[in-house]
């Protein structure tokens, strides 16, 4: 049999029995259509948070109190956690390549202004914030280098914040009460929206101090350090434990890197991604089972023309290549379909719901229709070798 002759065997097959076939070539559109929707949501919660986190950049090392790993023994005396202080942040600030450095306390209080009151965030930070994080003062200045410890009483709004308490008025050198202590608003911050849920235009910035002291705090959250670009990471995460196991006396912090936060965040949204599309591939197994069904039912059809075949002397391997090729072109025209339909529904579904991060990466589109193929490929082993070996007279007298 020459190949030509398969191929349109193969193909008058399919279009004599189109429902038989627009049901097959469904079956694999609608697995591939949802593994394609899913996967495309999922990439795209991936990079919409894989952005998020990055937009403050890529130099970063944070230092947290407390020691992550475990260790066996009593620590005993030695086991207390010294507090991280506004003086290990200005230690920090000694290297050269070190850019800044930035204590860093949070809270939550009562803010009032202009007979307005409002609960929001307040950060406690150093000077450097905004140049550390990319910020940008929109109206007046940021938090000035005053004396560390005794800081005056300035405070910084979220653009949301001066909405909120002040609407159109300018708020420069107001008075405002946070935790029931007088702060005078020096400057308003550029809206920056919502990162990862939380709210950064409704908040207050104050000094690090004053922010420890209206939480009745003694320890730092955290303290940023930002290095100058193109420092290898591993020199910087070196000076710093240098510098504050000799302030300390012993490693009672934990040092992360921002390459260690996108590997764990990573790995857990690949996870994500990997989930959605499973549930996805579910439909394809199903799909699979309907190409196996109908596959067999069509041998049992044809059993006569299988005969007939094998009388004129077509081998067992080429009535084997041509169910399987007739099981293989079905799922690839079903798996073209699903890739329509999933790749046009994710852009629908993003245009109906725009605060929702779609993307359809290429590699899963090819993934997806390699797949498709596969499937039919092996849904269709069963069938076709049960053609091949047909005995030629016994399917002859069927007819």
């Amino acid at each position: 049999m020459r190949l030509v002759d398969a191929i349109q065997l193969a193909g008058s097959a399919i279009v004599t029995q189109r429902l038989r076939s627009a049901l097959t070539a469904t079956g694999i559109a609608v697995g591939i259509a949802a593994v394609v929707l899913l996967t495309s949501i999922g990439e795209g919660i991936h990079q919409f948070v894989i952005s998020e986190f990055t937009q403050f950049g890529t130099n970063i090392v944070a230092i947290n109190p407390g020691k992550t790993q475990t260790h066996g023994g009593s620590p005993g005396i030695f086991g207390t956690t010294r507090p991280l202080t506004i003086d290990d942040a200005l230690a920090l600030e000694r290297a050269p390549f070190v850019e800044a450095s930035v204590p860093f306390v949070q809270g939550n209080a009562e803010v009032e202004g202009a007979g307005r009151t409002r609960r929001a965030s307040i950060y406690g930070v150093g000077p450097d914030f905004p140049e550390a994080f990319g910020f940008t003062t929109a109206v007046g200045r940021f938090l000035p280098h005053d004396d560390p410890d005794a800081p005056r009483a300035l405070a910084v709004l979220g653009s949301k914040m001066k909405k909120e308490l002040f609407g159109s008025r300018n708020p420069l050198g107001q008075r405002i009460r946070i935790g029931g202590s007088r702060y005078r608003v020096i400057g308003v911050m550029e809206a920056k929206g919502n990162v990862l849920g939380f709210d950064l235009d409704d908040t207050v910035y104050i000094p690090t101090a004053r922010g420890l002291e209206m939480f009745n705090r003694d320890n730092l959250f955290e303290i940023d350090v930002v290095f100058r670009e193109g420092t290898p990471v591993d020199q910087v995460e070196a000076f710093v434990r240098r510098v504050l196991i000799a302030r300390h006396g012993r490693e009672d912090f934990t040092i992360t890197t921002q390459q260690q936060m996108l590997e764990v965040l990573g790995s857990v949204l690949n996870v994500l991604t990997f989930a959605v599309g499973a549930l996805g591939g579910i439909s394809l197994v199903v799909g699979g089972i309907g190409i196996l069904t109908i596959m067999t039912i069509a041998v049992n059809e044809r059993r006569a023309e299988i005969g007939l075949l094998r009388a004129l002397g077509a081998r067992h391997h080429q009535v084997l290549a041509l169910f399987l090729g007739e099981a293989i072109v079905l799922s690839a025209i079903g798996g073209v379909l699903g890739l329509l339909l999933g790749a046009g529904g994710a852009q629908l579904l993003h245009a109906a719901l725009p605060a929702l991060p779609v993307k359809t990466p290429v590699g899963f589109v090819l993934l997806a229709e390699a797949i498709a193929i596969s499937v039919g490929l092996l849904a269709g082993i069963i069938p076709a070798r049960h053609a091949a070996h047909l005995d030629p007279v016994e399917s002859l007298r069927t007819e």
